[in-house]
């Protein structure tokens, strides 16, 4: 059960963790500047690693580039949807990763689902739904560009955990090093276009430092917590826990962002919730055989 309680709980912070980025946007922080800052503090709190890591150098190839570039964009695009549009809106399309993990597992990993597998992931889809399509906007394609960030880390998401899924020989601080890396690497682009680096970091004021710092501590604490499940569970299984997000991020939209949360999203969330239920059972029943 701990890789179980290592991927929920990553659904739980990534559930709650846009609205202090929204709160440091409103404050002067952009979204770059504050996923560069927050990953910059996992990675620093994280040196001790290196040395582990160094010794490992031998096993990296192809596969920790891509894990790299996966993950890190999977968490900066995902700030960056967070930020610019409807919370529900953009999980809906973040979270279309089981369809996109089903299709890389095989591909990369060989794995096909049985039936309960597939029941697990058509509770989650059914659920995700029910909660987030709205009639009036018809079938759920990207409406903005911050939906198609949504979808694009979605993505990126079911990659890097199929990846990790296959870089079972790398430790999970490697993984965890990958994921602070790339996510601080990708940021310096979009900063660089802002201009201005240094004159963003001075600006920043003490309360948004004490909650980047907050926040980049927490980041730290879940990196290891999720890799370790993610290296531990099917691809496909860990995809449908991380959609326990939706619950946590439905409920925080509406007592931060003020979004509606009506019967849809109380019904849409009972189909999720037994499928992160019954895929913890199946992986319990599986650990005891």
């Amino acid at each position: 059960m701990l890789p179980v309680a290592g991927v929920l709980s990553g659904a739980m912070v990534w559930g709650l963790i846009w609205y202090p980025y929204r709160f440091l946007q409103i404050s002067g922080v952009s979204g770059a500047m504050a996923t560069m800052i927050t990953y910059l503090i996992a990675m620093l709190i994280g040196v001790f690693l290196v040395r582990k890591i160094w010794h490992e150098r031998q096993a990296f190839g192809w596969w920790v580039l891509l894990l790299i570039l996966s993950s890190g964009w999977s968490n900066f695009g995902y700030v960056l949807a967070m930020l610019h549009g409807e919370v529900m809106r953009v999980l809906l399309l973040f979270y279309l990763a089981p369809v996109w993990t089903i299709l890389f597992s095989y591909w990369l990993l060989g794995e096909r689902l049985n039936f309960h597998g597939y029941l697990v992931v058509t509770l989650s889809l059914t659920g995700a739904f029910i909660m987030l399509w709205k009639p009036s906007l018809g079938f759920p394609l990207p409406q903005s560009i911050s939906e198609w960030l949504g979808l694009s880390a979605g993505l990126s998401f079911a990659l890097s955990n199929v990846i990790s899924r296959r870089t079972s020989h790398l430790s999970v601080e490697v993984k965890c090093f990958s994921v602070w890396s790339g996510a601080t690497l990708l940021t310096l682009p979009f900063l660089f276009w802002q201009g201005g680096l240094l004159n963003q970091i001075v600006a920043i004021d003490k309360l948004s430092w004490i909650i980047l710092g907050v926040m980049g501590i927490a980041l730290w604490a879940t990196s290891f917590a999720v890799q370790y499940g993610v290296t531990h569970l099917a691809a496909n299984q860990s995809a449908v826990l991380f959609l326990f997000e939706l619950v946590v991020a439905a409920i925080s939209s509406y007592y931060f962002a003020a979004e509606e949360m009506g019967w849809r999203e109380w019904v849409g969330a009972i189909p999720i919730i037994s499928a992160s239920f019954l895929s913890a059972k199946l992986c319990l029943d599986k650990s005891m055989e």
